[in-house]
């Protein structure tokens, strides 16, 4: 396969993995969001600061961040909002020092990447971003 060959294929890519992240973090949302309360108690637990108003930020965040993410509406900005979600989510609930052996953790990192290379990358050609010329 050419250089060419693989460029054509390259939004396909694109939309592959923003389908997959965008749902992930759609579903991750929706679940915050109806179960706030217990959201909201365990980022208390964790001491993170304002714990409930940043239970429904991150809820939020997760939700309609995944959809346009999914939908490739601005892609961009929500895609960073969902990274540094990620960096948080790594460092304060999942990682026990360095160590990556926790499935969760993993995924958490995948996520972090991937959410990290469609900020860079754009939506592709398949993105409401491609329709409006903001790709």
């Amino acid at each position: 396969m050419n250089n060419r060959d693989l460029s054509k294929y390259s939004d396909l890519a694109l939309l592959l993995l923003r389908i997959g992240v965008g749902l992930v973090f759609v579903v991750a949302g929706w679940g915050k969001l109806t179960g706030i309360e217990g959201v909201q108690g365990f980022f208390g637990n964790l001491g993170i600061p304002m714990a409930g108003i940043m239970a429904w930020v991150v809820a939020i965040v997760e939700f309609v961040g995944g959809l346009m993410v999914l939908f490739g509406a601005y892609a961009r900005i929500p895609n960073l909002l969902l990274a540094f979600i990620m960096v948080v989510a790594i460092f304060t609930t999942k990682m026990d020092g360095f160590d990556i052996s926790d499935a969760g953790t993993r995924v958490d990192i995948l996520m972090l990447l991937i959410t990290l290379s469609l900020a860079i990358l754009g939506s592709g050609k398949y993105s409401i971003d491609s329709m409006i010329g903001k790709n």
